[in-house]
């Protein structure tokens, strides 16, 4: 039998623990890394990687030397050049179109997933497994093949791939759709269905072509590849995808809207069909001219944009400049193990990157069928 003096204290602790505040939970999003930080390491990175790619090759060149080249190249006055001519040569005129190309699809390719992600409300959606790539290869050889020529040689494959990504893109979405809603299994199968009938009537296409060059031209180009990256085809995909990221960013809001369901959308004023159509042509129009100038490169927009909302949040406002300083990054860096990897001979680009998304792919699979369990 406890004593009155002990009982007193076992009654005066355990008031004290009852009035003492429960300990303050942090919530994932206030743990992770602040935006502004985010945005500086990653432009960090960027730049890391645009010099790096630019200095090892078959020939090797010092990084300070690289610098050096870019820095007399904007500012001509502010260095001496002391580094033989031929490094001008291989820096500005050989590496540095294909490094940049790179960069540009990279950001393109991660902006357009990001942004179909969120207009079909699907974390699986990416232009490569919704067949939009394919549709837009399609168009680009059908052009190649048969030799037309109306808008030039680089307009011309770029609009045809254009009309064939916009005509895939409404494929998908019209077979995926049934009674005004469209789940996760059949917008994949619809898109992974179309992508094999669409690649097959390419290769039929490029069966019949009797330019052996031209021939083997394509199929190398199909596999997804910067290697052709001239200054002359830069100008096109660079004001294209800038214009792009410009009008998402723009229209971030609305696409914050969608997360939260088309009919709550609709409440706060957002038309959401017409939003839907204008925003599918856009990424129609990216993703057509990025196939057109790299073939198809697959999975970037997949795991760009899940990578980015792990470190920035599922705001779009911040996802989409994230999300395309991360994918310019890592297609440069990935280009830059497809030609050195295996050198002399060179990887193409779209089978490193598919050797990095399908494991992505699987997980991502499995993520979802867990939450889907979940939710029953």
């Amino acid at each position: 039998m406890r004593s009155p003096a002990r009982a007193a204290q076992a009654e005066s602790s355990s008031s004290t623990e009852a009035t003492r505040p429960a300990p303050e939970r942090v919530s994932p999003s206030e743990r992770r890394i602040s935006y502004p930080l985010v945005l500086v390491l990653l432009g960090a990175a960027l730049v890391v990687a645009v010099v790096v790619g630019l200095a090892v090759g078959s020939v090797s060149l010092p990084p300070s030397d690289v610098t050096a080249i870019l820095v007399h190249r904007v500012f001509p006055g502010w260095i001496d050049p002391g580094w033989p001519a031929t490094y001008d040569t291989i820096v500005l005129d050989v590496r540095l179109p294909r490094v940049l190309l790179a960069g540009m699809v990279g950001a393109g390719l991660s902006a357009v997933g990001t942004a179909l992600q969120a207009l079909v409300r699907n974390p699986l959606a990416d232009p490569f497994l919704l067949g939009i790539s394919s549709g837009a290869s399609l168009g680009a050889v059908t052009l190649l093949v048969t030799g037309a020529t109306v808008l030039g040689t680089l307009a011309t494959p770029m609009v045809a791939a254009f009309a064939g990504s916009t005509v895939t893109l409404a494929a998908v979405y019209a077979l995926a759709s049934s009674g005004g809603r469209m789940t996760t299994t059949r917008l994949v199968l619809a898109g992974v269905a179309l992508s094999y009938v669409l690649s097959a009537l390419t290769d039929l296409l490029l069966s019949t072509a009797s330019d052996p060059h031209l021939l083997s031209s394509i199929r190398f180009w199909r596999l997804g590849s910067v290697a052709g990256a001239e200054w002359q085809t830069l100008p096109i995909p660079a004001i294209v995808v800038l214009a792009g990221l410009a009008v998402l960013l723009w229209q971030s809001g609305s696409l914050n809207l969608l997360l939260a369901g088309e009919e709550s959308a609709g409440t706060l004023g957002l038309d959401v069909h017409r939003f839907r159509t204008g925003m599918f042509v856009l990424v129609s129009l990216m993703t057509g001219v990025m196939v057109a100038v790299s073939g198809a490169i697959g999975f970037v927009g997949l795991m760009v944009p899940h990578a980015v909302r792990m470190l920035v949040g599922a705001d779009h406002r911040r996802v989409l400049p994230t999300a395309a300083l991360l994918g310019a990054t890592f297609l440069i860096l990935a280009d830059l193990a497809a030609r050195t990897v295996a050198a002399p001979q060179e990887i193409q680009l779209g089978v490193l990157t598919a050797l990095c998304g399908g494991p992505f792919f699987v997980w991502l699979l499995r993520r979802q069928a867990r939450r889907e369990k979940a939710d029953r």
